[in-house]
Formats: structure tokens, C-alpha cells, sequence
């Protein structure tokens, strides 16, 4: 069964864009003038300071530790991505599979390239996918990154881990931006289908009782619009890779309502985007900025927040 699974997985993979599970070694950037528009994120006026997959310059990517890690260095909002498991549970991760860069398998050995996509979240459960670490193997992009053993959690850990951590540091509760990772060529494959992809999802958050301070975002728009029926008091982010060139109103258009943020690969940020945000009261959080002069230059054109690897930039 899960060698005809592959067999499709690689057939669907050659009709689609690999960007959204990038693992190449070039992709460094990752996953956004006017008055500053309304609440789509931290608040009216605050800057939105984003750690991307909690701080993945910093520490190994969507763990507990980078999120905690994060929230000292001071950022108002934890960026993070979610897979389903076997047992329908919602948890941490980027790819759908355990990407090569960032993974030791349960008997010690590296991932290896191509050998990763045998190894899908969603055909495993969760005890399953706790026996393999995600902090132990030098990732070659990132190199200050702290090597530790740690396992890919559960989202309602790391929102139990984050609010404890808050609290006891007397710091403001954090805002959750949670990243549905489907692709309608891999549906029912290596994700539910987005209805029960969504559901499953909402239901920590509203368990949590996180649903105020929760934006979720994607680049499949098939989520956001579910969301949007079913949950509209949630945030919406329409995610936007760099080689999507079509304008905001045509973009708008295709999602099919206005979200509340506007999160485009950073690039693509002009002084003329952002205001046109700005005037549709869109917040515009670009996505993932690495070094202080962009920070600087972004910041000057007046974005609202911006996505980083590296939270102690700002």
C-alpha cells in the first residue's frame, strides 16, 4: 500500500511546485508609506514581530524550544506549520514528510535525500512520529542554529508550553500564526482533505482557548475560504510566493474576500503594494527576512510586521 502511495506521491510531485516543502540547499528565503491599517494581527499600530518556525536561525525549526526561544528575544507573534498524523493530530511541521536537512531516524542514521518522502507525517501516528529527532543533525543552511535533542510536538504542547512560558515570564501572551501545509495535488495522500484538515485544526485552537489571538495562513486559498465560512471571527493571511505576479486585486479576486493580512514572499514589497494594502485595510507581513537592512528598508516602507529566522534582528 505505501509503496503505491509513493508511486502517486511522485507522480503528483512531478505535475506540481515543489516551493511550499522546499528543502533545496538554495532556498535560504523562506516561510508579508501609509498609515498602518486595522487589527489583523498584534493590534492597531504594533509592529508584528514573527518568528519564523519559532526562530530557525536559532534553533531547531518548529520545536518547542525555538518557540520559547522566540518569545524571549522579545517577538509578538510565533509563526508556525502544521501537519496531520495518522491519528488525526495536529502537529509541528513543515514538509509533510521528515525533510533530510533537519532529521535523525529512530536507529541514529541522517535522513537522506529522496529517502525523507517515504517517511509522510500523515501515514504515521504520533508515537511514531516522536521516535524520530529533529535537533541533532547540523542543518547546512543555518549554521548558529543550537543542536539539541528534540522531537516535532504536538500543537496543543507547544500552546501549553508558549502560555506557561508567557505567564511565568510576565511577558504578553503571544498571537499564533499556524500555517495549513496542503496542496491540492496531495490531498487525502500526505493531508485530509482541507475541510477536515481545517477542522481538526480549529479544534486545539478553540480547546486552547487561542482563537483571539490566532491567525491562520496559506498558500492554498482552499483553507482560507473554508475559514472563512465556517470560522470568520479567526485571521486570515494570504501566503504569496515570490513568483506569483499577478497584482493584490487580481490576488484578492481569487481568494474571493479581503483577509486581514497580506503575506507576500518580501521581495515583492514596493512602496506602492503597501499602500494599496493599506488602503483596502490590510495588514502586509512579508515573508522571511534575514538581515537588518532589509528588516530596516521594509520597515521604512511601512509594513506592518515582518517573518524572520533570526527574532534577535529586531
Amino acid at each position: 500500500m505505501k509503496q503505491n502511495l509513493f508511486a502517486l506521491f511522485l507522480l503528483c510531485m512531478s505535475c506540481s511546485s515543489p516551493k511550499h516543502f522546499n528543502t533545496s540547499p538554495g532556498a535560504t528565503a523562506e516561510a508579508g508609506g501609509g498609515t498602518r491599517s486595522g487589527d489583523g494581527g498584534v493590534g492597531d499600530g504594533e509592529f508584528d514581530k514573527e518568528g519564523h518556525r519559532g526562530c530557525r536561525g536559532l534553533m531547531p525549526e518548529n520545536t518547542i524550544p525555538a518557540m520559547i526561544k522566540a518569545l524571549d528575544l522579545g517577538v509578538t507573534t510565533l509563526e508556525m506549520d502544521i501537519a496531520i498524523t495518522k491519528d488525526m493530530q495536529p502537529v509541528l511541521s513543515h514538509e509533510p514528510w521528515f525533510a533530510q536537512d533537519i532529521t535523525t531516524k529512530p536507529d541514529g542514521t541522517y535522513m537522506k535525500d529522496l529517502e525523507e518522502r517515504r517517511f509522510v507525517i500523515y501515514w504515521m501516528t504520533y508515537d511514531q512520529v516522536k521516535t524520530f529527532d529533529v535537533g541533532m543533525k547540523p542543518h547546512p543552511r543555518f549554521p548558529r542554529q543550537q543542536k539539541m535533542k528534540v522531537v516535532k510536538p504536538l500543537l496543543r504542547e507547544v500552546i501549553d508550553s508558549c502560555e506557561a512560558h508567557a505567564k511565568k515570564t510576565m511577558r504578553p501572551l503571544p498571537w499564533y500564526n499556524i500555517e495549513t501545509k496542503t496542496d491540492p495535488t496531495l490531498d487525502s495522500v500526505f493531508h485530509p482533505m482541507p475541510i477536515e484538515f481545517v477542522d481538526l485544526l480549529m479544534s486545539v485552537i478553540e480547546e486552547k482557548g487561542i482563537a483571539e489571538r490566532t491567525i491562520i495562513q496559506s498558500f492554498d486559498f482552499r483553507t482560507l475560504q473554508y475559514l472563512h465560512q465556517k470560522y470568520p471571527a479567526i485571521k486570515t493571511s494570504m501566503l504569496i510566493e515570490g513568483f506569483d505576479k499577478r497584482g493584490l486585486e487580481e490576488q484578492v479576486k481569487a481568494l474571493g474576500f479581503t483577509p486581514s493580512i497580506y503575506s507576500p514572499e518580501y521581495t515583492l514589497v514596493d512602496d506602492d503594494v503597501v499602500k494599496q494594502c493599506h488602503r483596502q485595510n490590510i495588514r502586509i507581513i512579508p515573508w522571511t527576512v534575514n538581515d537588518k537592512a532589509t528588516i530596516d528598508q521594509l520597515k521604512k516602507m511601512g509594513v506592518d510586521g515582518i517573518i524572520t529566522d533570526y527574532p534577535d534582528l529586531f
